[in-house]
């Protein structure tokens, strides 16, 4: 009986292999050719007599109401001309980085076929971390100021917000902001509600980001992923005895979804804990969801209410 059953395991893991290559075969036959234009190169290589130039080739970067002037000083200020000096010795060759949006959106078409293969534009701009890498439809702003690692001399922000200020989290960055234009939102604003709308995004850099780990998904270390593995029956039942999972107190998103450096459990596990444990649960139940529920596909997840996912997702970690 052992051995059948070893055989019926090895049978369906070379079946999952298998379908799994069929699709990255398909995948690898996509024709996605991005193409970067460096604008932080150049704005900060124009000679400011040029400026009317850049200002035609660019429009949407120099909004209305703004002299010439506050360009011209950006271009000629010292601090300003370090930044993009740090920028470009360590991104001079951009080509790696734009091998992984090949990739990325070759996946993103398999998955969603209608979309645009987007144009990436790179920036410097103003250390502004809620928008490092946008997504629109057409184009992709990456701001390459917040991607020179997280030892980097510039940064004088919290450990837990430097750590993802790698070159490596520009695509899961990217996947976040394609992934939150196409979740709807829905009416229900309770903490359940949040943690599978951060888990159906969470869920999204697994089939359009195959070859990156948990940690860099998440954005957490290899030792912030094991935490939450180790500890993900408890917090469970911590957030089931607490009655928190219906409750719109908006407290729960600040101490369990928010970038944070520890969750708020008010507890002594705070101090081991990563921030934003409850987008990580949220993440197991949409997981648990697509794997009771195979036939679904990336965009119905997405467009799929919560309760339903919660309901059909037959969730119960392991003790």
């Amino acid at each position: 009986m052992k051995i059948y059953r070893f055989v019926v395991v090895l049978c369906l893991f070379f079946l999952s292999c298998d379908q799994k290559s069929k699709a990255e075969k398909a995948i690898e036959e996509i024709p996605v050719d991005i193409k970067v234009e460096r604008f932080d190169k150049v704005f900060f290589e124009t000679k400011p007599q040029d400026l009317a130039k850049v200002k035609k080739q660019y429009p949407f970067f120099f909004p209305a109401g703004n002299d010439d002037n506050v360009w011209l000083k950006k271009m000629q200020d010292p601090l300003w001309k370090e930044v993009y000096t740090e920028v470009e010795k360590k991104y001079s060759d951009f080509e790696p980085v734009r091998e992984e949006f090949n990739n990325l959106f070759k996946h993103v078409k398999y998955y969603f076929p209608e979309t645009k293969t987007p144009k990436v534009i790179t920036v410097i701009g103003e250390m502004d971390y809620t928008a490092k890498a946008i997504y629109a439809d057409s184009l992709v702003i990456v701001a390459l100021e917040l991607y020179l690692g997280k030892e980097h001399k510039f940064y004088e922000f919290p450990n837990y917000m430097k750590e993802n200020f790698e070159e490596r989290q520009i695509m899961p960055d990217v996947v976040s902001s394609f992934s939150y234009r196409n979740i709807p939102a829905f009416p229900d604003k309770n903490l359940l509600s949040q943690m599978i709308f951060e888990g159906k995004q969470l869920y999204a850099k697994d089939l359009l980001l195959p070859d990156y780990s948990d940690a860099e998904k998440m954005g957490y270390t290899p030792e912030q992923i094991k935490w939450c593995q180790e500890n993900e029956s408890y917090m469970w039942r911590f957030f089931i005895e607490s009655e928190m999972l219906y409750s719109e107190d908006p407290k729960l998103n600040t101490r369990f979804i928010a970038p944070a450096p520890f969750s708020k459990f008010y507890l002594e596990i705070d101090n081991d804990s990563p921030g934003r444990v409850g987008a990580w649960i949220g993440w197991q139940m949409v997981r648990s969801y697509m794997k009771n529920n195979n036939s679904v596909t990336l965009p119905e997840l997405l467009k799929t209410n919560a309760k339903e996912i919660f309901e059909k997702s037959k969730y119960k970690p392991k003790k």
